[in-house]
């Protein structure tokens, strides 16, 4: 599986939610080091096991392994509030977190006036919201590109506090300017001031564990002969460049964002394991070709518990869009693709596959870079389904007859073989 000298990548292809979380979890044994790459809080990869549910914002997900390590990269940006809400849901000893989790020094700090600003403008846009989460994320990756954000290197160096209050000034002042006033907003029910001082103690907790020079400490164990994991959030078609534009997300969650987000040479990108669901689900605004608004949708987002793993917000849900995956597959240089919630489509007598798109009356066959519902329109066809419980099935061999032709068909059409199946949320439920 793994290549030598050469680090994996694990992504989604979709706009997330295809359920990477518990893909590195079951992956993980097989690798010495996890580390995430991009992203902030809005991420949620959950895993279940042992009839426990747990979901992961900003720590990799291969905590739950003993002797793994785990880093969060130079490519993510971290809130200390989340942060510290996650390690107590988890229930992880502290002791246990300081030895198997490590922090990039080049991590990008959420203060919370970069959540004031993310609520300020996504208001300010009235109808043409882009469905953000609201966690900071798209004003403290702003920052960060106008070189004025700070760093969690920045902490530790005596002029700390006057950059946090410069920068928290300039956000205030800002958000006046466009006739908001901080007393307009809550943060998770709190205050400014209250949720701050609980950024502060957030800070604390990250200030603990062990912060490290992350592109050193990865290829450096990648010249030791170590397996390393490069573990991707939100999907492919959330990519700040490649995605539906604006309707994306602040990072490059492609594969080429582990080489950013780590300090990886591109040379040392090894095997490429693409995540998408059997189906397509989208949570916020922005276009989504396949989207259903019938039964069938109802249905999908019934079976498949469809609800944000952060937010709690109903997925928008709709049949698989292979020209979109098959798009994801080449910008990502997918090696291996392993399909999720295989079992959400049980129940169906037929379910459709998305084969072209009819834009502007003529047929393509990828997403194209400007899109209006009106403009664009799916061709499907129809595929008889398996009517099938698969929990009894131990290898992809045993499938329906009815499955095995739908995994045919995907293949055929992006031109990568499915290697894992997914048919069920317990990590359990995989067949190879």
């Amino acid at each position: 599986m793994n290549i030598p000298g050469k680090a994996d990548v694990l992504l989604g292809l979709q706009w997330g939610d295809e359920g990477k979380g518990k893909i590195v979890d079951v992956l993980t044994p097989g690798y010495d080091l996890i580390a995430r790459f991009q992203g902030g809080p809005n991420a949620g990869h959950t895993l279940e096991f042992d009839n426990k549910k747990f979901v992961l914002h900003t720590i990799p997900s291969g905590i739950f392994h003993p002797g793994c390590l785990n880093i969060i990269g130079n490519g993510v940006v971290i809130d200390p509030v989340t942060f510290s809400l996650e390690v107590d849901s988890l229930g992880i000893d502290r002791d246990q977190l300081s030895t198997s989790l490590m922090v990039s020094c080049r991590a990008q700090l959420i203060l919370p006036s970069h959540r004031l600003l993310d609520m300020v403008y996504e208001q300010d846009k009235g109808i043409a919201k882009i469905g953000s989460t609201l966690k900071g994320i798209g004003p403290a990756y702003t920052d960060k590109i106008a070189r004025c954000g700070l760093r969690l290197a920045d902490t530790k160096e005596p002029d700390f506090s006057d950059k946090y209050q410069s920068l928290k000034n300039i956000h205030f002042e800002l958000a006046k300017s466009l006739g908001h006033d901080i007393d307009d907003f809550l943060f998770d029910g709190m205050g400014f001031d209250m949720y701050e001082s609980r950024w502060f103690d957030g800070l604390a907790l990250i200030n603990s564990l062990k912060h490290i020079e992350s592109e050193v400490y990865v290829n450096h164990a990648l010249d030791k002969g170590k397996k390393v994991l490069a573990e991707g959030a939100q999907g492919t078609l959330l990519d700040i460049d490649f995605g539906f534009y604006p309707f994306v997300t602040s990072s490059n969650t492609i594969a080429a964002g582990a080489c950013t987000g780590l300090g990886l040479a591109p040379s040392r990108i090894g095997e490429v394991f693409g995540i998408f669901k059997a189906y397509c689900t989208r949570v916020g605004s922005g276009p989504f070709p396949t989207e259903l608004f019938d039964q069938d949708g109802d249905l999908l987002r019934k079976y498949g518990n469809e609800f944000g793993s952060t937010t709690g917000r109903p997925r928008r849900c709709g049949w698989l869009d292979l020209p979109a995956l098959k798009y994801s597959v080449m910008i990502n240089g997918v090696t291996r693709l392993i399909m999720t919630k295989a079992d959400v489509l049980n129940e169906f007598d037929a379910i459709k596959l998305c084969v072209s798109y009819l834009y502007k009356g003529k047929k393509i066959h990828f997403p194209p870079s400007v899109y209006n519902e009106n403009n664009l329109k799916p061709s499907y066809i129809s595929m008889k389904g398996w009517k099938t419980d698969l929990s009894r099935f131990k290898s992809i061999k045993e499938l329906p007859a009815a499955l095995l032709d739908y995994i045919r068909f995907i293949e055929e059409y992006v031109g990568v073989n499915i290697d894992i199946v997914s048919t069920g949320p317990d990590r359990s439920q995989i067949l190879y």
